[in-house]
């Protein structure tokens, strides 16, 4: 049996090989950690000089919010350190996002593009997780450590000590935040099937995180609306941090970055499996 027939056949019905125990799955991503932590090590200046450029970013940032308010004294109703525990949460989500998922998620359209994508199909192990996490960005993990540091010392600053249903909330959300992310970028990498690159597309949207580390109350209109409800970037930082420091006035809120991320990684789940439908192999 060819290989490409293979690749057809495990296309066919849109999905990937019947999932394993859940043991099974830890210990192959406990596998695919090691590996990775292997393939940091091996190129260490790389890896710090990385580590070095991220915290110097995230120094701008918040050097800009010390320059914005030293001319004024609040954005809407959100204060200066508020404002930064904001850009930290922000901060904390991106790195996350990016130790986990982002090298893996840009990397689809060339696994699509080479043939690599044919390997895996034929591997027993659920496609799309083999996609997500098949490598980890270690250094991104050390930048969020930096981010948790920063929300602390605006909250010490606040005079603002949270309860623990209030941090297990903040922390809760900023998974949802980050399985927003995750859903989304997947929808967009998965457009590869049609166009074969779309690392352009994905990278855009990654740019588009910035809008994250900015108060809700600082737009207004249609630009709002889009950035809340069709990508909820303004809901993913803003709501964890309102909860943090008590500026969340009702659960709306909440409940609708709930929702929002059931509804895209729904979505995601549903364009995923149209796609491996429509997969053949590359030499096809």
């Amino acid at each position: 049996m060819s290989s490409e027939f293979k690749v057809q056949s495990s296309t066919s019905s849109g999905a990937s090989p019947p999932p394993a125990r859940i043991p099974h799955y830890l210990s192959l991503y406990a596998a695919l950690w090691r590996n990775s932590v292997i393939r940091e090590m091996s190129f260490k200046v790389s890896f710090l000089m990385w580590i070095v450029v991220e915290a110097l970013w995230f120094v701008l940032q918040l050097s800009f919010i010390g320059v914005l308010y030293l001319h004024t004294e609040s954005i809407g109703t959100w204060t200066k350190w508020q404002v930064v525990a904001l850009v930290g949460t922000s901060h904390l989500i991106q790195q996350l996002f990016t130790a986990l998922f982002l090298t893996n998620l840009t990397a689809l359209s060339e696994h699509i593009r080479t043939g690599k994508l044919d390997f895996m199909l034929l591997l027993p192990v659920n496609t799309r997780f083999l996609v997500s996490f098949r490598q980890v960005d270690l250094g991104g993990f050390i930048s969020a450590a930096g981010a948790l540091c920063v929300i602390g010392y605006a909250l010490h600053r606040l005079g603002h000590t949270p309860g623990v249903a209030q941090v297990a909330g903040f922390f809760l959300l900023v998974l949802v935040g980050i399985l927003i992310h995750y859903s989304l970028m997947l929808m967009l990498s998965a457009s590869s099937f049609w166009t074969v690159r779309a690392q352009g597309i994905v990278w855009g949207y990654y740019n588009l995180f910035n809008i994250a580390r900015l108060p809700d109350e600082a737009f207004r209109g249609p630009f709002k609306a889009v950035f809340t409800f069709v990508l909820p970037m303004l809901l993913v930082s803003n709501v964890p941090v309102k909860l943090l420091v008590d500026k969340l006035g009702s659960p709306f809120e909440i409940l609708l970055l709930v929702a929002l991320a059931a509804i895209i990684f729904a979505a995601s789940e549903l364009l995923w499996r149209t796609a491996l439908k429509r997969y053949t192999s590359a030499s096809s």
